[in-house]
């Protein structure tokens, strides 16, 4: 039978889906560790992960053999009863993160919603503030997902035009700025304080070094809880488990999601310790597939991945060596490269008509995969399970292409 050829599939995609995306123009078909194929044979390697979602790299066999074996023998009960897998899950993500309680549900998203419901929970069970009056703080630029309440409070008018009305109790600051924290902690109507320890989508924008540090210090200090969106940069993406163990930072809250489950299912998880967590009773919230059995087996072995193959290590020397290596390039169209293990971005300065979209084209000509954000990033985020010998290529092939671009 006859290979049905890229566009195809793109067409089929125009005519029938939703025009919510715009992908690069690559069909992809099948994906094995660093590596995925479209379906006309080509190689590339992944330089996107699925947004950090697959840090184990494609179909691990330790996941897809956990995924299977679950599939074969219980997939799902909802929460009306108990499963045999839960409650070890939950028990493997406390030991191994330091939290008394989990809350398992699917997306980013969807963690992100559950630790705003915990952080109002808390603010008029524990903290007695007045009800309906909690505010949380959070930061210009976030991105936490793609929910009526979430994007209430981007700042981003690509996020939240035209789905108003805004839900209401947000107060936006300025990343990475203490001293605007430090007066907006200072409502006592504030709860809590959503924080991404980098922010990924807005283009991977680090703080300075000791900014999370003092901010949990300073939500002490005003008895605001301290909620980190580890989504994208938790779970060994930049070079520790956690982003917030850089600075030896515990949140209040935890939200993970995307490589807790390495890319094969959805999944997704808040931690936090009794005082908060038990401000939620039953029937408050849930969700049906949120703990399902597939989930607990997956996530575990994912987990186990991350530690036992120490993708931390590994993310952390193989970030080093891409940003000295991007560093060394000789391209008017690269402003800045930053990052934080193997979560790293380039700033790229449009030259002669040609923007960081043009860069990803050639990208992909050249078998690497990347993806812009914002117009003017571009994203590299490799599984962290790729060698040296990988990353080299991977970089030559990157400068291969800037190279051709001749400016």
């Amino acid at each position: 039978m006859k290979t049905q050829s890229a566009q195809t599939f793109i067409d089929r995609e125009a005519r029938f889906g939703a025009h919510n995306y715009h992908p690069l123009p690559v069909v992809l078909e099948r994906g094995e560790g660093i590596y995925v194929w479209d379906v006309e044979g080509n190689r590339y390697m992944d330089f996107l992960a699925a947004y950090s979602a697959v840090n184990q790299g494609h179909c691990h066999p330790k996941i897809v053999d956990a995924l299977t074996k679950q599939a074969e023998t219980l997939a799902l009960t909802s929460r009306a009863f108990y499963n045999n897998v839960l409650g070890e899950w939950e028990e493997y993500m406390c030991k191994l993160l330091g939290y008394d309680k989990m809350l398992p549900m699917n997306s980013g998203a969807e963690a992100d919603e559950t630790a705003l419901k915990l952080t109002r929970k808390w603010a008029y069970k524990v903290k007695g503030i007045p009800r309906n009056e909690a505010k949380i703080v959070v930061c210009n630029g976030n991105f936490h997902g793609r929910t009526i309440t979430i994007v209430s409070m981007s700042s981003d008018p690509d996020a939240y035009n035209d789905y108003g009305p805004y839900t209401p109790g947000f107060v936006n600051i300025p990343y990475n700025d203490l001293e605007a924290l430090d007066q907006a902690l200072k409502d006592p109507n504030v709860a809590g304080f959503l924080v991404e320890p980098i922010q990924a989508e807005a283009g991977v924008y680090v703080p300075e070094d000791g900014f999370l540090k003092k901010a949990s210090e300073l939500c002490k200090k005003h008895r605001v809880l301290f909620v980190a969106d580890e989504v994208q940069t938790g779970l060994a993406r930049t070079g520790r488990m956690l982003a917030c163990d850089h600075e030896g930072v515990r949140p209040d809250i935890l939200i993970l999601g995307k490589a807790i489950s390495g890319g094969m299912f959805p999944v997704s998880c808040v931690l936090a310790d009794d005082e908060i967590m038990m401000t939620i009773k039953p029937g408050e919230h849930g969700s049906t597939y949120g703990g399902n059995p597939i989930a607990g087996k997956v996530a575990m072995a994912a987990m186990n991945v991350i530690v036992d193959e120490k993708l931390s290590e590994n993310a952390e020397t193989m970030g080093k060596l891409f940003r000295s290596e991007m560093e060394k390039i000789d391209s008017e169209m690269i402003e800045i490269v930053r990052g934080k293990g193997l979560l790293n971005a380039i700033a790229i300065k449009p030259i002669k008509g040609k923007t960081a979209w043009d860069v990803c084209l050639a990208l992909k000509e050249n078998g690497v995969l990347a993806k812009p954000t914002h117009e003017h990033i571009i994203r590299f985020t490799p599984p962290l399970i790729i060698n040296e010998a990988q990353m080299m290529e991977a970089i030559g092939r990157i400068k291969k292409t800037f190279d051709e671009f001749g400016f």
